[in-house]
């Protein structure tokens, strides 16, 4: 089967960041499909072009097997809201384009993957012209998320938000969601017919955890990243207005009386605010690293006591799974989950952690105390959660069962 996926946020070989579909695409190529990527030019959390990138439009490489073609993105993405709307509709051109002159040969399915929404109008008019299937993927509940963010505000783009998303859901012949709360919207709040939905989700990556698992030299790494005695929290992820990562500081404040540090991996649009914050505030137990490789992300979680996942306190982001939830789980590790909703139904259900209300600082305070007093729970719950996404959240289970769901569409085709 030939496959087209057209994903802005495709990862590089050497990016930081969610693998999710990198992984998707390898476990299909490996099984014999041919895979073409249509993908950004810009990280979701960059600010500029990688230098090979600089003043071209359209650039071809081989990730594996995978044949990717780079396209456009404008280098105004991470300056502010307006900037970012470009850089989104900048993709949708410069993919569509590059999907009718650039890739040649017959494709039997176009995938395009969320958010952005309005890169769905690129796979649309590809699925025309060319005669394919459109599939479509929720990774978050757009515009809703940027309307209770407050990053979305203008009346006339909320407007058209919302007709481009109901335009996708009634052209795809099959959607995609990420949790049981997507289902569930998709269903009974925006009319989309059961038949036309799945749940593939988001999933644990073993391949890298359990090599380091046997591997890694914990102790060694801690001591060369002055890690030693304290009681590492590790978020990995977007630092942006969406994952509200100030409550994160207040709660390294309430904690200064003990060995408790936070690290915060990786980049975005609040980032340097925050750290100004954090010198403002005289916060001395909460570090800055930027993005790394996925490789070193997983090395800091194995150097860690706790995973944290943390979003800001809306009811949008009730309905969502964080990427790094199951990375944590995969590496054995015990997480603070700052969201409520089915993340936290999650966590329960697999025993893996502590649910800690969103911008609750007392609770922040009173929860990882528990953890200092208590530490033989983080074995106990990191196993938990490593077994549970091992029997229910393995990359290779979902990817193949999601190729399956695409394979009945195109034969019904």
């Amino acid at each position: 089967m030939n496959i087209l996926l057209i994903h802005q946020y495709f990862l590089e070989e050497d990016d930081p960041g969610g693998s999710r579909w990198n992984e998707l695409t390898r476990v299909w190529t490996d099984m014999g499909h041919n895979v073409t990527v249509l993908g950004g030019m810009m990280h979701y959390n960059g600010n500029e072009k990688r230098p090979e990138y600089k003043g071209k439009h359209f650039v071809r490489r081989k990730q594996g097997k995978v044949d990717v073609w780079r396209c456009h993105v404008s280098e105004s993405y991470n300056k502010n809201f307006l900037g970012r709307l470009w850089g989104y509709f900048s993709f949708m051109f410069s993919s569509t384009w590059a999907g009718l002159t650039k890739i040649k040969g017959k494709y039997d399915v176009v995938i395009v993957t969320s958010p952005p929404l309005f890169v769905g109008a690129a796979g649309y008019l590809l699925s025309r012209l060319k005669g394919m299937p459109f599939v479509f993927e929720v990774r978050d509940l757009w515009p809703e998320s940027a309307i209770d963010t407050g990053v979305l505000t203008n009346k006339l783009i909320i407007k058209l938000a919302y007709w481009v998303e109901g335009f996708i859901y009634r052209s795809s012949k099959l959607i995609n969601v990420l949790t049981p709360a997507f289902y569930n919207t998709l269903r009974d709040k925006k009319g989309i017919a059961e038949s036309k939905l799945i749940q593939i989700s988001n999933a644990a990556d073993f391949s890298l955890s359990e090599k380091l698992l046997a591997e890694f030299d914990r102790e060694a790494f801690r001591k060369a990243h002055d890690l030693e005695g304290k009681f590492v929290i590790t978020y990995v992820g977007a630092h942006g207005v969406a994952n509200h990562l100030e409550q994160v500081l207040d709660a390294g404040l309430a904690l200064q009386d003990t060995n408790v540090l936070f690290l915060l991996i990786g980049n975005g649009m609040e980032k340097e605010r925050l750290k100004k914050l954090a010198v403002e505030k005289n916060v001395t137990n909460v570090r800055f690293i930027d993005s790394v490789p996925k490789a070193e992300v997983f090395k800091y979680i194995l150097a860690s006591e706790m995973g944290a996942s943390v979003l800001k306190r809306v009811d949008t982001f009730k309905t969502v799974y964080s990427n790094k939830t199951f990375d944590y789980m995969s590496c054995k590790k015990p997480i603070l989950m700052a969201i409520d909703g089915v993340s936290r139904e999650l966590l329960e259900a697999a025993d893996a952690g502590s649910y800690v209300e969103p911008e609750n600082i007392s609770e922040y305070n009173r929860i990882i105390r528990e953890y200092l007093a208590s530490p033989e729970r983080l074995k106990k719950e990191g196993d938990s959660g490593y077994d549970y996404a091992r029997e229910n959240f393995d990359r290779e289970v979902l990817a193949k069962r999601y190729i399956g769901y695409i394979e009945n569409i195109i034969r019904k085709k």
